[in-house]
């Protein structure tokens, strides 16, 4: 037996979604848990994010009027996933999503509402073009947190105004095409953040919680009230295998080894190897670069590795979640970009000036596309967003916001923006054959007018116009660049997370590479291989699995599912 400085039923390593969600699931079945997290702040990438879970068949969805079958669900599923995912992994997932939620619902602050956001391949069996899968959390009061607030995580300078002001879905799409009332709907909120007085004082987080931040901040108002510590600043060191069955961990604690001993077991939930450039090197070919990822800088795979240490399998270690990203220079991190490219009024460009694909698709295959072209051709990072005055007035494109003179914007994002008179002196500025830029622009323009692509097909699929504005015809997505100066804006293909990890089964215990279990051990979120191997199926694929086998895990090691 292991000399333990502390035992508990439970250790929960990472504060994401996931985790939080499985230590609440395994303290409601009364057990005795603890969280670890690497980080100075908890939250993790799930913090930051725009909180969407994607879950089939749920009762939300069905108050909406749509009426889901999980069997069209796994079909949809099914298809796009990797072949080498397990039936019984997709199924696991599809059966519990929607139980899952209904439990955070009704034991959480954290509520959620279904929208019609179409899948992201509704075309295919048993896809939804009405949308109804991707549920979104609804902002939520964040001062029963007192002061945990100030360690949560800020959400992503994509999903917030001016980095600090957070926002809802609902109104995004309000200051995006500046519904009737959208001014006084910002200076409301913008007073309510400045006058939360004394707490401005000593902090930049707004306590209204919306997205990852409200999901988050509601589990964790959920642990506190069952008592659940958690510990910032504790990294994972090394898991503990005896006799065949995990029993515990190391970790550091102030600086220091420190053994805990587990009577149920353990829950990865510590995210993929994003930041840890030798892993990508290793893994990862297609997605390289590190600085592009928005994962957390906390998210170097160190659980993935300990699993390894123990006798895990790994699957899909090459697989992420790809997506287009700017990146500010100085930002630790990638900016994900995924209404911009859908706006009418703009192009994405290689280096050689030529489109390459429909830039209205989802951010995963813009990305693949992206990561694809770059490995085959080496003229893709980056590439370029070319947009015109009439958008750079009406939209915004990363970290550039409309209205705002470009002067009053920071110096590194004036140094990423280039502008030219024409688009022949545009061409001059970002190193692009001018006589180039100008044909695929002027072939562009000519369909464009009249609402086709006929090269990539943009803003033909469900999903293409949902981020189109609605305003314009006859193709929501589709403009010509004819309104001068024009604007240039570097693009590279990145991602949001890895999503190769630990091999896991049904009930999200770690498996050998024989598919044999390790007793004690579960892996959950990015931690594990994706059941969406190197798909993205819809919005919400990435935190909605994580989530439901945080459910599954700590409802299975507590008998919860019996």
């Amino acid at each position: 037996m292991s000399n333990w400085d502390k035992e508990v039923d439970i250790l929960v390593v990472g504060s994401g979604a996931g985790g939080l969600l499985s230590a609440l699931v395994g303290a409601d079945n009364r057990a005795d848990v603890l969280i670890v997290e690497k980080a100075a702040l908890w939250g993790g990438t799930s913090a930051t994010s725009g909180g969407g879970i994607w879950i089939p068949g749920s009762d939300p969805a069905k108050a909406a009027g749509f009426e889901d079958d999980p069997d069209d669900a796994f079909t949809y599923l099914r298809a796009l996933s990797a072949d080498n995912v397990p039936d019984a992994n997709i199924r696991a997932y599809v059966d519990n999503a929607a139980p899952m939620l209904r439990w955070v619902m009704a034991n959480t602050p954290v509520q959620y509402m279904a929208f019609p956001y179409p899948d992201y391949h509704a075309e295919n069996p048993g896809g939804s073009a009405q949308g109804f899968r991707t549920h979104l959390p609804m902002p939520i009061d964040g001062r029963p947190l007192g002061a945990d607030i100030r360690k949560l995580r800020f959400a992503s300078p994509a999903a917030s105004l001016f980095g600090y002001l957070n926002w809802h879905f609902s109104e995004t799409y309000e200051l995006l095409y500046r519904a009737k009332g959208w001014i006084r709907h910002l200076v409301v909120n913008m007073s309510k953040y400045w006058l939360d007085l004394p707490f401005r004082l000593t902090s930049r987080k707004d306590r209204r919680l919306t997205l990852g931040n409200a999901l988050t901040g509601g589990l964790r108002m959920a642990l506190n009230r069952q008592g659940v510590p958690l510990w910032l600043e504790t990294p994972l060191r090394d898991l503990v295998r005896e006799g065949g069955k995990l029993t515990g961990a190391v970790v550091e604690r102030d600086g220091k080894p420190y053994r805990i001993g587990v009577r149920k077991g353990v829950v990865l939930a510590a995210g993929g190897y994003d930041k840890n450039q030798a892993m990508r090197d290793g893994h990862s070919p297609l997605y390289p670069a590190a600085r592009y990822s928005g994962g957390v800088t906390s998210n170097t795979g160190d659980s993935i590795r300990a699993g390894e240490a123990v006798g895990a399998g790994t699957l899909n270690m090459q697989s992420a979640w790809a997506a287009p990203v700017f990146h500010v220079p100085g930002e630790d991190r990638g900016r994900l970009c995924t209404v911009e490219r859908a706006l009418p009024g703009c192009i994405m460009v290689n280096q050689r000036g030529e489109r390459y694909l429909n830039e209205a698709a989802s951010y995963h295959i813009v990305g693949q596309q992206m990561a694809r072209r770059q490995a085959d051709h080496g003229d893709a990072s980056p590439s370029w967003m070319i947009f015109d005055h009439e958008y750079r007035h009406k939209f915004p494109m990363g970290p550039l916001y409309p209205l705002m003179p470009t002067f009053l914007h920071s110096r590194a994002v004036r140094r990423i923006l280039k502008q030219g008179r024409s688009i022949e002196q545009l061409a001059g500025k970002i190193g692009m054959d001018p006589a180039a830029l100008s044909a695929t622009v002027a072939r562009f323009n000519m369909h464009a007018a009249k609402g086709e692509d006929p090269e990539f097909h943009r803003g033909e699929a469900a999903y293409d116009k949902m981020y189109g504005d609605p305003r314009h015809g006859p193709n929501p997505c589709l403009r010509p660049l004819d309104k001068g100066p024009y604007y240039a804006m570097p693009i590279y293909p990145g991602d949001i997370g890895t999503n190769g990890g630990l091999r896991t089964n049904a009930h999200a215990q770690v498996v050998d590479e024989a598919g044999k279990p390790i007793p004690g051990l579960y892996a959950v979120g990015n931690n594990a291989a994706s059941a969406m191997g190197e798909s993205y199926p819809g919005a919400g694929v990435t935190i909605g699995p994580a989530m439901t086998f945080g459910y599954v895990a700590a409802r299975h090691m507590t008998g919860g599912n019996a």
